[in-house]
Order: C-alpha cells, then structure tokens, then sequence
C-alpha cells in the first residue's frame, strides 16, 4: 500500500497512480467540490513490501 493504492506489486501501484492522475479507473468524490488532489509522486527506491505473507 501507498497513499490510498493497494498492489502487489511496484507495477501495480504505479500504474494505479497514473489512472488516478489521468482521472481514469476512479470514481469521483461526491459531495466533494475542489479538484482532485494529486498523487504524491513515487519514492525513487523500489517499495517495500510489508512482509505479511498468507
């Protein structure tokens, strides 16, 4: 997880990321008037996973 995108993979969140920036994959806030907040940009290391395994 990172910020509000779940993946299981760097792949994966990335990807989440840019959906979310191009307004795509996501459904609007309601009740909510101002513009979407960005996405913080990506951390320039690999993400770590949290090491919880099933």
């Amino acid at each position: 997880m990172w910020w509000n995108f779940i993946g299981r993979s760097q792949q994966d969140i990335t990807q989440a990321r840019l959906d979310w920036m191009n307004g795509s994959r996501f459904g609007e806030v309601k009740g909510y008037d101002g513009a979407p907040l960005p996405a913080p940009e990506l951390p320039p290391v690999p993400l770590k996973p949290r090491g919880r395994t099933r």
